[in-house]
């Protein structure tokens, strides 16, 4: 079950970085009538210097062998970065790219030191995005994230939060990222019941996700500037840079440091009045993720 979910995945990320390629991107004369977008699959056989039905086969996700040369010569031809390649080698069961197993169980320093981050905002999170651990910072800016009735999931909260009530100010730039995060790791994890459940249960709960899924774009988590709304001080700007755990595999402490004066009175006042709403409506429990 496993090998045909991999192979499924690895015949659907091929095609879609097939077609971003154009014939102008690699010297290839466009001609007439063509009906597919990028190259042809022959087009790229061509250029990898590999066979148009070996090449063909391994899209169509067949049960065929391949060697870190041939997937190479792919990766050269389709313009795959390095997490683009990582994830090409998953799918493909190379075992020169190991995908470290998930464990959710942090050593008590842990917490000692998110503690010690305070007045910055800081989580530990799994490569799933689920929210294992936090300091008072991180539940001061965002509550909700924490309660009991819904899983403690960042994806989950992000796509299917009514976006009035979606603490992300710059969700079309953040929201593609996360899911390309996300996917980089899935890919590490086919077939297994936790991840698949959760794709499914976000791709029936929002079709903006179901989209960019749909994308196979993959990324790996990287410093970036984040733009929060809370409705007890209005905008914070956050930069996120992410730590790995490495006693836990396949964790990192994100920890979220204010980008301007502004920023760091309005994450301190919540600091202070750890009660403050973050949202000034209420809307029916959201459904949980498992």
């Amino acid at each position: 079950m496993t090998t045909s979910r991999r192979r499924t995945e690895l015949a659907a990320f091929l095609r879609s970085r097939r077609e971003r390629i154009t014939p102008a991107d690699v010297g290839v004369p466009a001609g007439l009538r063509r009906r597919t977008p990028g190259l042809r699959r022959e087009e790229v056989a061509q250029l990898a210097g590999v066979g148009v039905t070996w090449y063909t086969w391994l899209e169509q996700g067949r049960p065929i062998n391949v060697s870190v040369q041939v997937l190479d010569a792919i990766a050269r031809t389709l313009r795959l970065d390095q997490t683009e390649r990582e994830h090409l080698y998953r799918l493909a069961a190379v075992p020169s790219v190991p995908g470290p197993a998930v464990h959710e169980r942090l050593e008590p320093q842990v917490q000692t030191v998110l503690d010690g981050l305070v007045p910055l905002p800081a989580a530990v999170l799994t490569s799933r995005y689920d929210v294992l651990a936090w300091n008072a910072a991180y539940a001061a800016m965002w509550p909700k994230v924490l309660e009991d009735d819904v899983p403690r999931n960042l994806i989950w909260r992000m796509f299917v939060t009514p976006e009035c009530c979606s603490p992300m100010v710059n969700r079309d730039e953040e929201l593609p990222q996360m899911v390309a995060t996300f996917r980089g790791a899935f890919g590490r994890h086919l077939g297994e019941t936790s991840w698949t459940e959760l794709v499914h249960r976000l791709s029936s709960a929002s079709p903006e996700f179901a989209e960019m899924w749909a994308a196979h774009d993959v990324a790996v988590p990287a410093t970036r500037v984040k733009i929060f709304q809370h409705a007890s001080v209005g905008v914070i700007r956050l930069s996120v840079v992410n730590f790995a755990v490495t006693a836990t595999p396949e964790t990192r402490m994100a920890v979220y440091t204010p980008v301007d004066a502004e920023s760091r009175e309005r994450v301190q006042w919540l600091i202070d009045h750890p009660g403050a709403p973050a949202v000034d409506h209420v809307h029916a429990a959201t459904i949980g993720a498992e």
